[in-house]
């Protein structure tokens, strides 16, 4: 059951109503007219008890809010998922890795869940987390030389500690996640808001009226005097147990997705360790190792980074547009300033002496 605060409440409290020059920093808006996001409107109550107060992001498959958990007096987060088989594999997945990670200290793992009702008699999934901060990719820029180096040995530990499970995960910058310090009991949303911006928000644009009431709302936006330099590893909905064959076997973003899986070649340990060593990188140069959109380009980038690709894998190829032979051509020569070498380099002649 969903609930409203009075008009006042909406108009002067919970945020402000911006033009549609906003709409692009939102999620899709056809995906509520399709019946898979839930809307939300700030300030409404969710089963008598979650207060939402601004939006913290979204997904393919979900939309996540920060709410106020009225019975117990704190700020929490509620990630919203979709309709059906891809809403409920997160929640089979949290409950795989609890069952068989001995450590989850740098895992987000729920601490409830409930389902909420829906568009054509479908039920969201709704998981209940610690709320947390701004993700390493967000974020990782305005922090310190040595407090992105403190990022990758706790990333490090949350994958050993998925890894000592026998599970294996999809790691992206996206899915990490900086903490953020709690604000005390009895604080204000007005003073809330000072801290992570008020809530920019627009009534989703349909065609049609939709069953409920629901805003695109931008995510807040917290002062870095909130963030905390402590990371988790989040969003578990591809994780899988170690020796499973999957039909989707390219990682996206594919900037951070080994080569092999872009070969045919389902993902495992090794995997992981590559998406952690794109993240190494990044943390440690300042920007991705690896550019594209497309598999092809960033299959590209690798190649002219790192060098070919083994010659065995040739004919695999199973990624968007076309191969390029030159990727398998074992005698290919880099060219000097595109190499890792030079990337670490430069990175060095960039950081300060103090770092």
């Amino acid at each position: 059951m969903a609930t409203r605060g009075n008009n006042t409440d909406c108009a002067s409290i919970w945020g402000d109503f911006v033009g549609s020059d906003d709409e692009d920093v939102s999620e899709p808006a056809e995906r509520y007219d399709e019946g898979l996001y839930y809307p939300i409107c700030i300030g409404e109550i969710l089963v008598d008890r979650y207060r939402i107060e601004h939006k913290l992001g979204h997904g393919g498959f979900s939309t996540v809010w920060m709410v106020h958990d009225m019975f117990g007096n704190e700020d929490v987060a509620l990630k919203i998922m979709t309709p059906g088989h891809s809403g409920e594999q997160e929640f089979a997945a949290q409950n795989m890795i609890a069952s068989a990670a001995q450590d989850t200290s740098c895992l987000l793992l729920y601490r409830e869940t409930f389902l909420l009702p829906g568009a054509s008699h479908k039920y969201h999934r709704v998981l209940v987390f610690p709320l947390l901060g701004p993700s390493l990719q967000t974020y990782a820029s305005s922090m310190s030389t040595a407090a992105r180096r403190s990022s990758a040995k706790q990333l490090l530990q949350a994958i050993k500690a998925l890894h000592d499970g026998g599970i294996y995960a999809d790691i992206n910058s996206a899915n990490i996640i900086y903490g953020l310090a709690p604000f005390k009991s009895g604080t204000t949303i007005a003073t809330k808001y000072e801290y992570l911006g008020r809530p920019r928000k627009m009534p989703i644009p349909t065609d049609e009226p939709m069953w409920k009431d629901g805003q695109l709302v931008m995510p807040m936006a917290p002062h870095s005097s909130l963030v905390r330099e402590t990371i988790t590893l989040a969003d578990f909905g591809l994780a899988i147990k170690s020796g499973t064959s999957v039909e989707g076997k390219i990682q996206s973003p594919v900037i951070y997705c080994a080569p092999e899986r872009i070969h045919n070649v389902d993902p495992g340990f090794a995997s992981d360790m590559w998406s952690y060593m794109c993240i190494f990188a990044e943390l440690y140069l300042g920007f991705p190792m690896f550019c594209g959109a497309g598999h092809s380009t960033a299959v590209s980038f690798m190649v002219s980074v790192l060098g070919p690709l083994p010659l065995s894998w040739k004919g695999s190829y199973r990624g968007d547009g076309q191969h390029d032979e030159s990727w398998y051509a074992q005698t290919r020569v880099l060219e000097p300033r595109l190499t890792l070498e030079a990337k670490v380099m430069h990175a060095r002649d960039n950081i300060s002496p103090t770092e």
